[in-house]
């Protein structure tokens, strides 16, 4: 192969696109929804679910049934057994560290008006917004 400057020049502008397309990869949290797919789960998922499609390419989503082997071998690789209708990792993480100090972790229910769960929608977006 001959090398001239035509073919550095396109090997240079190869190489910076890689990089900037690797670098964008990088910054993109994976967010794992492990979860029933039946009610009252899947209602109490569906103002995250909207708020990550909203996020478009910025964020990737794994859905994973909580009721199959591979939900159960998940949550148990971060360490969740037993009864957990819903885990929400990001990063490969479900607790977290609030700006108060305070630890807040995605497991089980979210806290709205007719469930009283630990976690927020909005402690939701805090964390994968911050990890991109």
């Amino acid at each position: 192969m001959h090398i001239n400057r035509r073919t550095t020049i396109q090997g240079s502008s190869v190489a910076a696109l890689l990089l900037t397309l690797g670098a964008a990869w990088a910054a993109q949290p994976v967010v794992e929804i492990i979860a029933f797919t039946h009610p009252p789960v899947q209602s109490a998922l569906k103002s995250l679910r909207d708020w990550l499609v909203s996020q478009g390419t910025h964020v990737r989503v794994v859905e994973i049934d909580m009721e199959t082997s591979a939900g159960e071998k998940r949550a148990a690789a971060v360490g969740v057994t037993g009864h957990v209708p819903i885990l929400i990792l990001v990063d490969g993480k479900f607790a977290f560290a609030r700006k108060d100090g305070t630890t807040v972790e995605f497991k089980s229910f979210p806290a709205a008006s007719n469930m009283k769960g630990a976690w927020t929608l909005d402690d939701a977006k805090v964390i994968i917004s911050a990890a991109h």
